[in-house]
């Protein structure tokens, strides 16, 4: 009997802005950068810390809104497969790079401003807000008293914010 199983499950803050690359037939991908910091004791008692830097790559909807709603320094939960990219450079060596391709994300904290790369002050209640294809509106706490969430439908599908 053969057993594959390719699924992360990430959290961390970005390393750098989404890079959104528009594609044919309104289709988008989102490439960004994930770090990942663990603190441990060394042998000798001291405390130590290391980052692990993962690059990331999200599509359709899921992109979108990553692109539209995280920045630099936001915190993320991440859900996804791994994916290894094989290519030849110029010199002709072979190359390749492991990636995670998302399929499930959750903003973590509060929004940040793009623009500055600071906290926005809208919403400081810091409630993870779900995005992609797996959730649904019962996991999300409604913190809008304007517009109700219908239930049944995934925040990605939502035409605002789901925080």
């Amino acid at each position: 009997m053969s057993f594959n199983l390719n699924t992360v499950v990430l959290a961390g803050h970005l390393t750098r802005d989404p890079e959104m690359r528009p594609l044919a037939g309104d289709k988008v991908v989102a490439n960004f950068g994930l770090a990942i910091n663990r603190r441990f004791k060394s042998p000798d008692g001291e405390i130590k810390e290391e980052s692990t830097f993962i690059d990331c790559e999200a599509w359709g909807r899921t992109a979108e809104l990553i692109g539209q709603y995280l920045a630099k320094g936001s915190a993320a939960y991440v859900e996804g497969r791994l994916k290894l990219d094989n290519w030849q450079d110029k010199e002709g060596q072979k190359r390749s790079r492991l990636k995670v391709v998302v399929e499930n994300v959750q903003f973590l904290g509060a929004p940040r401003n793009k623009s500055a790369n600071a906290e926005t002050t809208s919403d400081e209640t810091g409630e993870p807000v779900a995005v992609g294809a797996a959730t649904s509106a019962g996991s999300a706490k409604n913190t809008s008293a304007t517009k109700p969430r219908t239930p049944g439908r995934a925040a990605a599908d939502l035409e605002e914010p789901p925080f």
